[in-house]
This record gives structure tokens, sequence and C-alpha cells, in this order.
């Protein structure tokens, strides 16, 4: 089984930054794909940011690029989200997941197993 605990949500004005962090325990090779994704009410959950485990491949929404950094410690099992120029749009609860897929479907939600709890971010503007 996996564990994932999301934290550093929280409210912040329109251009302002937030770093989102995803504590990993269990047997995280259960998975070869780690990412973040986000859903607000009445909407699909949608792919921002995911990683090859082991690796520095990243891929990101283009909704996110240029403004999102994701990163990966695999001494410490956590995954960070560095969000800068956030923008109202980007108010949504904001997940951590683990899954084993290919890099076409690394933004897809529904390859993905392991899922945190989430954390809220709200960005006002």
């Amino acid at each position: 089984q996996v564990q994932l605990v999301e934290s550093g949500g929280g409210s912040v004005q329109a251009g302002g930054s937030l770093r989102l962090s995803c504590a990993a325990s269990g047997n995280t090779d259960l998975g070869n794909y780690m990412g973040w994704f986000r859903q607000t009410p009445g909407k699909e959950r949608e792919g921002v940011a995911t990683i090859y485990t082991g690796t520095t491949w990243t891929f990101y929404a283009d909704s996110v690029k240029g403004r999102f950094t994701i990163s990966r410690d695999s001494a410490k099992n956590t995954l960070d989200l560095q969000m800068n120029s956030l923008n109202p749009e980007d108010t949504a609860m904001y997940f951590c997941a683990l899954g084993y897929t290919t890099r076409s479907r690394a933004l897809n939600p529904s390859e993905y197993n392991y899922w945190g709890q989430g954390t809220q971010v709200t960005v006002s503007s």
C-alpha cells in the first residue's frame, strides 16, 4: 500500500507563490509516475504536472508551463510543486498521486491508483 499526504496549500493573492509538498510512504515502487492534479467543484480532475520517478523527466499542462515546477526528492520520498505567478484560475483542490503509466498518458488522472486527501489552493484577484 501507499500513503500520500499533501501539505502547503492556502490562500494567496494573484501573482503570488505557493509550494505544495507531498510525503509518500509505503511501497512507492507500485508506480513509475508521480504527479499533481487539481479539481474544482463541478469539473473533472485534471493533470497539472507529473514526473517519471527516478528521472528528471517532467510533464506539464499547458496552462501551468513556465509557472509551476515539479520536483521529487527520492531520499526523503517527497514530491513538491512550486507554483509561481498564480492566478484565480489556479484555485482548486490539489492532489498528489502515484501511478503506473506511460509518457503519453502521464497527465491522465485515470492512470493513477494512489491518491492523497488533497490540499486547497485559493487565489484571489
